[in-house]
Order: structure tokens, then C-alpha cells, then sequence
């Protein structure tokens, strides 16, 4: 059975009938690899192969954005104190957050309504690595990644699981995350990356104070196969399709 072109988006979840019609007038849809600009459109949701900015929309009503978080966004569906993550997507049937980064944590989060997929990307047996990148208070030392890789205590029941950790050259490309104004005050060893498959509280500053280091700046990098486009600015958003296997 064929449906309008608008409606299949805005089932999918990408929007509401009034935001998907602006995204298909934008040229950001295609209908089996042809652009289209017509919300009436005719598509069958189970034969045509439906795009939007490139990434495939599921007939089936799961959809999942890749954000670009700045500071300030709490990670809830809603908050009566603090602006949500959810105000920077757009509207859709029952989007939640996969995942928490603290309010001043930036970087990449995913919001999606499809459940199965967030609990295997969160669940520490599906060993999915989360990359981030901190500046510390002072410089990091190597054997930081011998501790990290025994793991360390954190005041919880248990030492955290070994973890990957990397000091930044004053050359890494990851230092293009970096905003300017911590770019250029930075001293050689502040710069580090840390690669975690856990979500406890706060785990990554906790991990630092663990080692005598305060995090002042810490934002996601990469979630499983999913690296942080440096073209997408703070607070935009993209479809994607999350990738199950670890990095």
C-alpha cells in the first residue's frame, strides 16, 4: 500500500508532517536514490528505499540521531530546571537519550526510539567502546595507561574495566574538538583520550581524580563505529545508523 512521502517520514519519526515537509523542499530526501521534492510523493514503505540526508529510514518506525551535545543540555526527555537534549532534535514518537553525558560533557549522543538497539549499545557485555577526549588540569603521565588498563578504584563496589588511554601530541587530530579557547592555552600532556565500554556516574572525571588529575573539559568522541563528524556543529544533529560491533 502506498502512503504520502511526508507521512512515512513523520511515522518514522523523523518529524512532525509540518517539519518533514520542510526537510523534503530542502532536497535532503530520497525515494530509491532519486532526490524528491513533492511531500505528496506516493511510497510504498516496503519496497522503496527512503533517505534522508543519506541514511536510510526504517519503515518500521525506529529512528536514530547522531547530535552533536554542547554544555548547558541535560540528557532527559524533560527537566524542570535545565533545557534537554531533546530540544535539539526533531520531534518524534517516544525519542529518548541512549545514554547520559554529564550537563558540561559536549560531544557525540545518540537519541533514538529504538530500545533494542540502546541496550546493546549501553550494555557493558556488547564491550561497545566510548571515546573521549579531556583537558586536564595538569599534564597526564604515561603510566596512567598502565593503571587505566588494570583498572581503578572509583569509591564503587568494583575497580572500573580496563580502559584505553592515550596522551595527545600537540600534533593529534583529535585536538581539532577542541574549542579555541582551550586550544590555544594548552600545555603539552593536557590533552588525553580515554576509551571506556562502561557508563558508571561521572566515570571518566572519576577515573582522572583517581590518578590526582581534574577534568576541565571532556567531550565524546566516537560511540562504537560512530565518530563525531567535525563538520557538525554544537547543538545539530544528523541521522545515522548505529554500528553493534565494538571499535
Amino acid at each position: 500500500m502506498q502512503i504520502r512521502l511526508d507521512k512515512f517520514l513523520a511515522d518514522a519519526g523523523i518529524g512532525t508532517r509540518r517539519e518533514v515537509k520542510s526537510i523534503i523542499k530542502k532536497k535532503a530526501v530520497t525515494v530509491n536514490g532519486d532526490c524528491v521534492v513533492k511531500p505528496e510523493t506516493k511510497v510504498d514503505p516496503d519496497t522503496d528505499e527512503v533517505s534522508v540526508n543519506g541514511s536510510s529510514v526504517s519503515p518500521r518506525g525506529t529512528v536514530t540521531y547522531l547530535l552533536h551535545k554542547p554544555a548547558g543540555y541535560v540528557c532527559a526527555t524533560e527537566d524542570s530546571r535545565f533545557p534537554t537534549v531533546m530540544e535539539l532534535v526533531p520531534r518524534g514518537r517516544d525519542l529518548f537519550p541512549v545514554g547520559r553525558l554529564d550537563k558540561d560533557t559536549e560531544g557525540l549522543l545518540l537519541i533514538t526510539n529504538d530500545g533494542a538497539m540502546a541496550h546493546r549499545m549501553l550494555s557493558p557485555r556488547s564491550h561497545v567502546d566510548k571515546t573521549y577526549l579531556a583537558v586536564l588540569d595538569r599534564p597526564a603521565e604515561e603510566k596512567y595507561a598502565v593503571l587505566f588498563e588494570k583498572g581503578v578504584e572509583i569509591g564503587d563496589d568494583t575497580p572500573t574495566l580496563p580502559a584505553k588511554f592515550e596522551i595527545c601530541d600537540m600534533r593529534h587530530p583529535a585536538l581539532e574538538y577542541l574549542p579555541e579557547e582551550y586550544r590555544i592555552n594548552l600545555n603539552p600532556g593536557q590533552a588525553v583520550l580515554l576509551t571506556i565500554h562502561e557508563g558508571r556516574y561521572h566515570q571518566v572525571k572519576r577515573m582522572f581524580q583517581a590518578v590526582g588529575r581534574e577534568v576541565i573539559y571532556l567531550k565524546r568522541v566516537s560511540f562504537g563505529q560512530l565518530v563525531l563528524p567535525l563538520s557538525l556543529k554544537k547543538g545539530e544533529a544528523v541521522l545515522c545508523q548505529p554500528d553493534l560491533q565494538s571499535s
